[in-house]
């Protein structure tokens, strides 16, 4: 059962289309991310995934069911930082957002053991670091203890340090087995932090799968042989269906993508068939980055 399905999912601003028949699955235990550059419907699927938008068409489904008061309790939510008072502390600060909530104010223990801040819980909010106010934040959305975190843009506006500070809470909660949804620009923390991701662009969906299968599908292999053999080497990848996209690269040899299901390995051996010996074999992987950007040109 997923836990959260979304089907055609569409939006409207006036004659503006925030979402266009957005569909995708977010499993149990997955890190998923919703990846795009800003106006590109990121915080518009999740506010209709929240109920907090009303969708123009299709349909959203938490833990295999309609949406409903009951599936929400189960979801801890951080579209917008929360508002928290400077002059108290954080235990404070987190009973007063459970009473809000109506979440059990035992919980406020355990969020703020999960976030780190256990030591810190009686010092003053306006005393922290941007990356302890964001980590008091994402312990917010664990009163209640909810089986799914809905995060967007939780690393935005961070310097270095209190990026690494939000990426290492969401590492320790995804390896506890919580689901968590992020919405991120930053190509990097999808690339760290998520196991799953949907690019969008302009209210579309782009491509949606697992991170590593997005980037294995544009690893490129680089190939270089001796001088004499380059000819030959040319030739016996142009006899082979599943290479394509064939490129010389600086400093002499050739680089080549492999259609899904052939490996580095296999190429290895159909060369060697070919009486080609390689003198070198190398797979450059692709970053995130280079594949957002030809998915969204």
């Amino acid at each position: 059962m997923s836990i959260l399905q979304l089907d055609n999912l569409s939006k409207r601003y006036g004659s503006t289309v925030a979402l266009r028949g957005l569909s995708l699955q977010v499993e149990p235990g997955s890190v998923y991310g919703l990846l795009g550059p800003n106006g590109s419907g990121k915080t518009t699927t999740l506010g209709l995934a929240l109920g907090v938008l009303r969708a123009d068409g299709g349909m959203i489904r938490w833990f295999g069911q309609p949406m409903s008061s009951q599936s929400k309790r189960r979801v801890g939510a951080l579209l917008e930082t929360p508002n928290f008072f400077p002059y108290l502390s954080a235990r404070q600060n987190l009973l007063l957002a459970a009473d809000v909530k109506q979440a059990d104010p035992k919980t406020v223990d355990a969020a703020l053991d999960l976030a780190g801040l256990t030591a810190r819980q009686k010092d003053p909010f306006r005393s922290f670091s941007l990356g302890m106010k964001q980590r008091l934040a994402l312990a917010s959305t664990l009163l209640g203890t909810p089986d799914v975190l809905v995060l967007d843009e939780p690393t935005n506006g961070l310097d270095p340090q209190g990026i690494a500070e939000v990426r290492e809470l969401i590492q320790r909660l995804a390896a506890q087995g919580k689901t968590i949804i992020i919405a991120s620009h930053l190509l990097d923390e999808i690339e760290k932090v998520c196991t799953h991701v949907a690019v969008l662009q302009r209210g579309e969906l782009r491509a949606a799968g697992p991170v590593s299968s997005i980037l294995a599908s544009s690893d490129r292999v680089v190939l270089r042989v001796e001088p004499e053999l380059g000819p030959s080497l040319l030739h016996a990848l142009g006899q082979l269906p599943w290479v394509r996209d064939v490129r010389p690269e600086t400093g002499g040899g050739h680089s080549a993508e492999l259609t899904p299901g052939h490996s580095p390995a296999e190429l290895n051996r159909a060369l060697f068939a070919s009486g080609v010996v390689l003198a070198g074999l190398e797979v450059r992987q692709r970053s995130l980055e280079a594949q957002f950007l030809e998915l969204t040109k």
